[in-house]
């Protein structure tokens, strides 16, 4: 029962408004006839009155017994009645003992030449139309009788009866329909949700290669699409961390390994020559720098995702900071036998931002681009377009795959993990370049082909000094 709630509560909803729409629906027309039957048989009885009490003054009627034979066949009953309220004469299947419905008051009003009409239930609960008027004596005399008559609703409360049970068993059809509808349409609505239920549980239970196949174009459609978004956000998430858990296993082990085993070589006096120990205390002191580095990428990086990064914002020229970081790498570069091309265009305003932090990022870029380039060159320009200053490193290296572009400015994230290691690093570098980017008002462009190189573009918006935000 538990699972299906939600189909029980939406289709309580429905059946409770169709509910209510029947009920009000039948009420309505209920309502409906029954005024409209009121309605037609006061006015019949109203004219019929009119009729009886014309014909009454006519000259060639001669007796009230005529008029009395009448009534018998017109299915009322008849009274005539003097001006005390007496009865003269009664016809009609109406009991001559009942005489609630004459009352003083109104034989005043009839003989006063004002009609009466009036609703009146007999003895045995039976109900009856009256309607009552003063017969007109001949040639304008003064009246001497009224007539009142009477007739029974019996007929009109037969059909309204059976008007009522139609409307019943058309309401009761209409529901048993409207419950197969509701059964339907509450089962077609709450699958999507249940399916959503089940995801998000097998997904907070670690299925994250559970995906929804929810085509819908509404609200549920675009839930059960952010719902296989996230799901596969937390599976690149989770096979990044393990994937960066492995990486620092390994970084961490080769050169604690290293530290490990020269220093105890060194402190068992293992080695023959003095030379033989100096070297062994380099490698030593070549791990502990790496060791360094990559703690100081971590700190880094957990500094700026918590907001905790200093910036000494000023005034810089970018064109001086290309030329420190180019001398930086020269001597990389050389080592591999690349060519360092520099182009700065002339006239490039300063921008407002971290020198020291903009050439941190700038050699990073130059230090990937000698990594991952074997042969070649590396071109470094400095431009001014659409009113940006734009920076562009680009080699003619490895290149990265079209489906890994998107995630290399992601935590932890390596290209070409078989050969990482080969090219060092840690995955870090680019996150906390494109981070520095940002958080100097800038924004990192990259571009790149699989076997012809990779071209990363910086740029940074100019404004006037003085214009600090």
């Amino acid at each position: 029962m538990r699972r299906n709630r939600i189909e029980f509560k939406l289709g309580l909803i429905i059946l409770s408004a169709f509910a209510v729409v029947l009920v009000s629906l039948g009420i309505a027309i209920d309502r409906m006839f029954m005024n409209f039957y009121n309605t037609e048989m006061k006015t019949e009885v109203e004219e019929l009155t009119t009729h009886f009490a014309t014909m009454a003054e006519t000259p060639h009627i001669s007796t009230e017994q005529t008029m009395l034979e009448f009534a018998d066949f017109s299915n009322v009953s008849m009274l005539f009645v003097d001006p005390q309220g007496k009865v003269l004469a009664h016809s009609g299947m109406h009991s001559l003992k009942d005489h609630s419905f004459i009352r003083q008051e109104d034989v005043k009003q009839l003989f006063a030449g004002k009609s009466v009409h009036l609703q009146h239930t007999g003895p045995k609960g039976e109900r009856y139309f009256v309607s009552a008027k003063a017969v007109p004596g001949l040639n304008g005399a003064k009246a001497k009788s009224a007539i009142y008559v009477l007739s029974s609703t019996q007929h009109m409360d037969e059909s309204i009866a059976a008007v009522r049970r139609l409307i019943f068993l058309s309401g009761a059809g209409a529901f048993l329909l409207a419950l197969g509808i509701t059964w339907i349409l509450a089962h077609t609505l709450s699958k999507p949700l249940l399916q959503i239920q089940n995801a998000t549980r097998r997904i907070a239970e670690g299925e994250l290669e559970t995906r929804l196949e929810i085509r819908q174009n509404d609200e549920v459609g675009s839930l059960a699409l952010e719902i296989n978004h996230l799901a596969e956000e937390l599976q690149r998430y989770r096979d990044t961390r393990q994937e960066f858990f492995a990486n620092i296993s390994h970084e961490l082990r080769t050169p604690i390994t290293y530290l490990e085993g020269y220093a105890k070589v060194i402190m068992d006096r293992l080695y023959e020559t003095e030379e033989e120990r100096d070297k062994y205390l380099e490698i030593i002191h070549q791990e502990a720098l790496r060791l360094q580095h990559l703690v100081n990428d971590l700190f880094e990086l957990a500094k700026m995702e918590e907001g905790k990064i200093s910036l000494s914002l000023e005034w810089i020229d970018l064109a001086e900071i290309v030329g420190n970081a180019v001398r930086k790498i020269e001597l990389k570069a050389g080592d591999k036998g690349l060519l360092l091309d520099t182009s700065i265009g002339s006239g490039i305003p300063l921008i407002y931002g971290d020198g020291l932090r903009m050439e941190q990022v700038l050699i990073n870029l130059l230090e990937n681009a000698v990594r991952y380039t074997e042969a070649g060159q590396i071109h470094v320009r400095l431009y001014e377009k659409d009113k940006h200053a734009c920076l562009v490193v680009e080699d003619t290296g490895i290149g990265i795959p079209d489906d890994e572009i998107a995630y290399i400015f992601d935590r932890f994230y390596r290209v070409e993990k078989s050969r990482s290691r080969q090219y060092g690093g840690t995955g870090l570098g680019l996150p906390i370049a494109k981070k520095l980017v940002e958080l100097l008002g800038g924004q990192m462009l990259v571009s790149s082909k699989v076997g012809v190189g990779t071209s990363f573009e910086i740029r940074f918006p100019l404004k006037e000094q003085g214009e600090t935000v």
